[in-house]
């Protein structure tokens, strides 16, 4: 076996592994087809294989307003600033600073007993929209943690939703907002 086809090997194995990690996630297929060099076929009896059922059929997300209301914000915000972490101040590739930081917030969610509010495709979706320049990190002039916001927005003034609650959300969901965002400033 020659080296060079080792290492062909070797890439469609990691392919395999990256689309299997994906799957098991909760990445849809349009996901799979867009980080994965396997082909649609592939990808197809992957995901059987390993989800036990057909991928769902549907259009991914493709609204920016949507990670601006006020529970999506707090969640896209706390995985983005994951992700940023690992990808952009630790230097690790793209995808693996992605699943890291994805598998982290899930994490987070389960020790607090947190509905997860972000599935994997609106977190891609999520980097995507920063990656085409469609989002900015705002900070916040209360807390002083970073928010979602639209790109090139002025944000001198920004007061994040946790900080300034919409009178629809309740006491007990802003408590727990409050204390997530203290436990966020004690781990800076």
């Amino acid at each position: 076996m020659t080296s060079q086809s080792s290492t062909k090997l070797l890439d469609e194995l990691n392919q395999v592994q990256l689309a299997i990690e994906l799957i098991e996630l909760g990445a849809r297929l349009q996901v799979l087809e867009s980080e994965v060099a396997l082909n649609r076929g592939r990808l197809v009896r992957l995901y059987k294989e390993v989800a036990g059922k057909s991928p769902p059929k549907g259009m991914l997300p493709f609204s920016t307003d949507w990670f601006l209301t006020w529970m999506p914000n707090i969640h896209a915000s706390f995985f983005y600033t994951i992700y940023d972490r690992f990808h952009n101040q630790q230097g690790l590739e793209r995808m693996q600073a992605f699943i890291k930081a994805y598998r982290m917030y899930q994490e987070h969610l389960r020790g607090t007993g947190s509905e997860e509010v972000l599935a994997l495709t609106r977190a891609w979706t999520l980097v995507r929209f920063f990656e085409s320049d469609m989002f900015q990190l705002s900070t916040c002039t209360s807390c002083k943690l970073n928010f979602v916001n639209h790109a090139h927005t002025p944000d001198s003034d920004y007061v994040c939703g946790v900080c300034q609650p919409p009178s629809r959300a309740g006491k007990p969901l802003i408590k727990d907002c409050e204390k997530s965002v203290k436990e966020a400033q004690v781990s800076r």
